[in-house]
């Protein structure tokens, strides 16, 4: 018998409202970067129902693919145990589901990418710099949590 076997993976929720931009991003770079010892999935507390067109190209982008996601509520993850759930939106964050407030949660809010104005190039560059910014924090704080 190996007395190292490794760890089961930690699990994270992470919330926003609609949950079809900023936490579609930070669930898939979170699988990405640091799946190895996480795993992440995303919900809205008023899921959009659709994953944003631009957050799926930002994310192609870096090699990503979010084009088979989904918006998914935060009923779908009821009575599940997480070892954290961190919000990404003030709305989520002040609405965040009593019963995910048993364990730790965390706020760490970005902007709205699918509040950008301008042309699409505009837009693209307001999903860049959201993607990024999770992807330097959000990431960041989790490898060293």
């Amino acid at each position: 018998m190996n007395d190292f076997a490794p760890s089961p993976k930690r699990r994270v929720l992470i919330l926003c409202t609609g949950n079809s931009c900023r936490s579609q991003m930070a669930e898939a770079l979170v699988n990405h970067h640091v799946g190895g010892t996480w795993r992440a999935n995303s919900a809205g507390t008023e899921p959009s129902g659709y994953v944003h067109p631009l957050a799926i190209k930002a994310m192609a982008e870096i090699g990503i693919d979010i084009s088979a996601a989904r918006s998914k509520s935060t009923a779908e993850f009821a009575g599940e145990a997480f070892d954290l759930v961190i919000t990404v939106c003030d709305d989520a964050a002040e609405n965040c589901p009593v019963w995910l407030q048993s364990g730790e949660v965390v706020h760490i809010g970005f902007p709205d990418p699918a509040k950008a104005k301008g042309t699409e190039a505009e837009r693209m560059e307001v999903f860049r710099q959201v993607r990024d910014d999770i992807r330097q924090q959000l990431v960041v704080f989790l490898a060293a949590f």
